[in-house]
């Protein structure tokens, strides 16, 4: 159809190498780059960073596409081999996250390091990754919305490209890629401009921050979705978790506040250590 973006961005020895890939690679380059020049702010190394992704990465893979499998088993139990498949689709963001973060733990234990400070150097990293990678699935047609009409997306001033990539099966659809897209971005700005406010949040805020920020974002975007992940047919599952990770993560940082020894985010610990 005219106007509709290629999925594949080239062929690599007769392997086709999609858009979705190299995007999601660039989103999680930027990630690594940027927290490890905030690791080195805090104290760390910033070959920590780059020593986690290989921790990370994998346990982040399989944890996004077990994530998927599990709640669409019967896709998969008469053939199991499928779930080796990932070029066929199946990656989960919440399943990622909860891999990733077990392996962050881990690392951290093996590290000698705050697990709280680690995650609030990886926290605006994760979620601008997250905004980008986002345009993968609009490179890939997938992660859209409810029907809707041409006029509607160009009322809202959506590029042309992306309008016409929104006529899917037919029809137009909302681009809730976009909106998840703005709203990760929004809260890596904020995240950011929070972090850099000096004595103002606790260790460990910044990624409780994170967490409330994006729970509550995709709760909304999820319940537009049209290819949600559901548990007793009826409940999205994202939905669920937004929910539980939202008041979870408001919960946590209440309580956490009570603690008088709980120390505020420093920026500034490698410049203090440097001085002794």
């Amino acid at each position: 159809m005219l106007g509709q973006v290629n999925p594949v961005a080239f062929n690599l020895f007769g392997i086709s190498v999609y858009w979705y890939a190299v995007i999601i690679v660039s989103g999680i380059v930027l990630a690594v780059w940027l927290s490890s020049k905030e690791a080195v702010k805090v104290g760390m190394k910033e070959d920590d960073v780059i020593d986690f992704m290989l921790w990370g990465l994998p346990s982040a893979i399989v944890g996004a596409r077990l994530y998927y499998v599990i709640f669409e088993w019967r896709d998969y139990a008469s053939n199991p081999i499928d779930i080796l498949f990932t070029r066929n689709g199946g990656l989960a963001i919440y399943g990622g996250l909860i891999g990733g973060g077990i392996a962050l733990l881990l690392f951290s234990r093996s590290r000698f390091i705050s697990p709280w400070t680690f995650l609030d150097v990886a926290a605006p990293s994760v979620i601008l990754a997250q905004g980008i990678g986002r345009w993968g699935n609009f490179m890939n047609h997938e992660a859209f919305g409810p029907e809707t009409t041409r006029s509607f997306l160009e009322s809202i001033h959506l590029p042309k490209f992306i309008i016409d990539n929104m006529n899917i099966d037919g029809a137009y659809r909302q681009p809730t890629f976009l909106y998840e897209s703005v709203w990760n971005v929004l809260g890596f700005m904020v995240l950011i401009l929070l972090r850099k406010k000096k004595n103002f949040l606790k260790e460990g805020e910044v990624f409780l921050g994170y967490i409330v920020w994006y729970s509550f974002g995709r709760f909304f975007i999820e319940g537009m979705r049209t290819d949600s992940l559901y548990v007793f047919g009826i409940i999205r599952v994202s939905q669920l978790l937004s929910l539980l990770l939202f008041f979870g993560g408001i919960i946590l940082i209440v309580i956490r506040r009570k603690n008088p020894a709980l120390k505020f985010y420093s920026r500034e610990k490698h410049l203090s250590e440097s001085k002794k």
